[in-house]
């Protein structure tokens, strides 16, 4: 199944990280980057690894990531998190694939000390900065990498963006990355956070246009926030008897020797349409 939200946490609240799993989320955050002020990085590193040991690989079925910070400070960060029932790395504000390389080659030593499978360790780049999106399709082929997701805070501020932006903004760049995932053939990208977890009837609209552009699932800075998302994502049941169906009678077809079927409306149907079929599934709780 796909995760359908992401909710973030600061490495350096354990109060925070003691109940985090219990939110609701599909998938958590633990953030070693910005939340954690540069006095606190080494702390927090290690009582974020303290947690992850604690849990003994047992995440009740959450992804956990940690946003690991840039450079070689990142390095040490992975060196330190790689435990079992680690789901991957986020690489905060990725520039170049060289970096992620760099990040690769730390995880394969800590897999392997960890006594983990080599690559099972995933890793998605944040990009923040108009460097990092021109070098996107560079990046998204880098090792590891599932997914990329930006970083619209960073994002706005290195391009100058000025306030009270909304989604015609932010459009274009929007539409790229989603280009970049499908390009380089890794997975849809999470759509980025929203700092206003008060009115949640816009952070619904636009968490349904950033999934009609092709996003899915979205972070989260607030538990509020989460139910939102996982709403937004989960296809209604109709749907999603409606796509087992389908699949259902074209892979029956295709077993059958033709690539090709009339669906239920009356339309034609190939394996373009049945893709999409299948992503509503991959949804489905």
């Amino acid at each position: 199944m796909i995760a359908r939200s992401y909710l973030y946490v600061p490495g350096n609240a354990p109060d925070k990280l003691a109940k985090v799993l219990d939110r609701g989320a599909d998938g958590v955050i633990v953030d070693l980057e910005d939340a954690v002020p540069w006095p606190a990085k080494e702390s927090a590193r290690a009582g974020v690894a303290a947690w992850l040991r604690a849990l003994g690989g047992d995440t009740a079925g959450v992804e956990v990531w940690v946003r690991v910070n840039a450079g070689p400070l990142g390095v040490t960060d992975v060196d330190s998190v790689v435990v079992p029932g680690l789901a991957g790395v986020m690489v905060a504000k990725t520039e170049t694939r060289a970096e992620i390389e760099a990040i690769d080659a730390a995880l394969g030593k800590a897999e392997a000390r960890e006594g983990l499978a080599a690559g099972s360790v995933g890793v998605v780049p944040l990009l923040e900065s108009a460097a990092s999106l021109l070098d996107a399709r560079a990046i998204a082929g880098a090792p590891r990498v599932v997914r990329l997701q930006v970083g619209e805070a960073d994002l706005a501020a290195d391009l100058g963006f000025g306030d009270g932006t909304d989604d015609s903004d932010w459009a274009t760049i929007r539409t790229q990355v989603v280009l970049v995932s499908a390009a380089t053939g890794i997975s849809a990208p999470v759509a980025p956070v929203s700092t206003d977890f008060s009115d949640l009837d816009r952070f619904a609209e636009g968490t349904r246009a950033l999934a009609r552009r092709g996003y899915v699932g979205r972070a989260c800075i607030h538990p509020a926030q989460v139910a939102v998302a996982n709403e937004v994502f989960t296809p209604s049941a109709e749907a999603v008897e409606s796509a087992r169906a389908l699949v259902t009678v074209f892979d029956d077809a295709v077993a059958a020797g033709s690539g090709v079927i009339i669906g239920p409306d009356g339309r034609m149907v190939d394996e373009a349409v049945v893709r999409r079929a299948r992503a509503v599934l991959a949804l489905a709780r």
